[in-house]
C-alpha cells in the first residue's frame, strides 16, 4: 500500500461506521487527520483534532480545510430519507464540501459515492461507471448529483475529485445480495487510500471486494490502483439470485421510497 504517512487529510462524517474505522486505519499508517461531523467523536489518536462541524456551514468547512492535502467526504444522510431533506444535506452538502475545498486550496476531494446509484440495472448486468446511472431510489439520486458537481468542479476549477462507489461495508457478508456487493473493511481501506494517491485527476470507480460473482466491473478501480483482496466466496457459498431483479433488491420497491417520504 502506498506510503500516505505526514499526508493532512479532513474526514467528514467522521462518527459515521466507515469514517470512525477510516480514520483509526489511517491514524496508524501516520496521517494527519482533521475530523468533522455534526455529532460529537473522540479522536482516534494525537494526530486527530475534532471539528464539530454541520455541511451546511461553508465557512466552517473552509476553516477546516485550511492546509489540507485532502478531503474524503464521507458526511451525509446514508440511505433512503425524504427527498428534501436529501437534497439539503447530500446534495446542498456536497456543493459546500467542493466549494470549501476550492476556496481553502485543497487539491484533491474523495467523495464517498454509492451503489445504489446504479441499483435498477438487473442483478444479471455487469455495471461499469461509464454506464449511464440507474438510482434505485431518492438517495441514489442524491449521489448522482454528488459525482456530477464533482465532475463540475474537476472541469471547471481544476480540482482532482474521485467519486469511490461504496459497496456494502460490513465484517461479513450476510445475505445473497451482500454476497455481491460486499466490501470488507480492508478492502475499503485500500480503495480510499487508492483515492487519495493516485495521479488521475479525476476518476469514478466501484470500492467493491474482489467478489466472484460480483455485479461492477473493477476496471475502472485498477486504473486508480485499487486492488481489493477479499472475495465473499472464501466464506460459503455463494446463494442463487434471479438475474432479472434489480441489484438494489428491497431498496428499489416503491415502498422504501414512499415509506420515507413526509406526509
Amino acid at each position: 500500500m502506498t506510503d500516505i504517512a505526514g499526508s493532512r487529510w479532513v474526514i467528514t462524517g467522521a462518527a459515521g461506521t466507515i469514517g470512525s474505522a477510516l480514520r483509526v486505519a489511517l491514524h496508524e499508517q501516520g496521517v494527519e487527520l482533521v475530523s468533522t461531523d455534526h455529532a460529537p467523536t473522540a479522536p482516534v489518536g494525537a494526530r486527530d483534532r475534532v471539528v464539530i462541524a454541520e455541511l451546511a456551514d461553508l465557512e466552517a468547512l473552509v476553516e477546516s480545510f485550511a492546509g489540507a492535502d485532502g478531503v474524503i467526504h464521507l458526511g451525509g444522510i446514508p440511505d433512503e430519507a425524504d427527498f428534501h431533506d436529501l437534497a439539503d444535506v447530500n446534495i446542498v452538502g456536497t456543493y459546500h464540501v467542493l466549494e470549501a475545498a476550492r476556496r481553502a486550496g485543497v487539491p484533491r476531494v474523495v467523495y464517498a459515492s454509492s451503489n445504489r446509484l446504479t441499483g435498477s440495472y438487473p442483478a444479471g448486468t455487469l455495471v461499469d461507471p461509464s454506464m449511464p446511472p440507474r438510482p434505485d431510489g431518492f438517495y441514489g439520486v442524491s449521489k448522482v448529483a454528488g459525482e456530477a458537481l464533482c465532475r463540475l468542479y474537476a472541469d471547471k476549477f481544476g480540482l482532482s475529485t474521485i467519486s469511490v462507489r461504496i459497496g456494502t461495508y460490513e465484517e461479513q457478508p450476510d445475505s445473497p445480495r451482500t454476497q455481491r456487493t460486499w466490501l470488507s473493511p480492508a478492502d475499503g481501506l485500500r480503495a480510499f487510500v487508492a483515492a487519495m494517491t493516485t495521479a488521475e485527476h479525476t476518476a469514478v470507480f466501484y470500492a467493491v471486494s474482489a467478489n466472484a460473482e460480483r455485479w461492477w466491473s473493477l476496471d475502472a478501480g485498477a486504473a486508480v490502483g485499487f486492488a481489493p483482496l477479499d472475495d465473499a466466496g472464501q466464506r460459503g457459498p455463494v446463494a442463487p439470485i434471479d438475474p432479472s431483479v434489480p441489484q438494489g433488491g428491497d431498496f428499489a420497491t416503491p415502498e422504501f421510497s414512499t415509506d420515507r417520504m413526509r406526509r
